[in-house]
């Protein structure tokens, strides 16, 4: 019973660090990239137009794709893959 309760709020605390992740840490990524590639050029405000060099704009390319399209879509494959796994090993086929 202790163990069960104990995996419980390892859970929890999992569950309320990637809600935190998601909710914090991602949009504060997205808002620093933003920043460091927004200026005003003959009065008119460039985002993400203005780079200081190449790699820059690489590099904060390459992050924002990250972020914003390849980490959800790992840990989406990632949470439906377990799902998978627990339900063929609790579901018996009946043939």
């Amino acid at each position: 019973m202790v163990l069960c309760i104990v995996q419980l709020n390892a859970k929890k605390r999992f569950v309320y660090g990637a809600i935190a992740f998601i909710w914090v840490v991602i949009p504060a990524c997205e808002i620093s990239f933003s920043f460091l590639t927004t200026d005003i050029v003959k009065g008119t405000c460039l985002a993400y137009g203005v780079y200081q060099s190449y790699a820059m704009k690489k590099i904060i390319a390459f992050f924002t794709i990250f972020v914003a399209y390849l980490l959800p879509l790992a840990l989406l494959v990632f949470c439906y893959a377990r799902i998978i796994r627990r339900l063929r090993s609790k579901v018996i086929l009946l043939s």
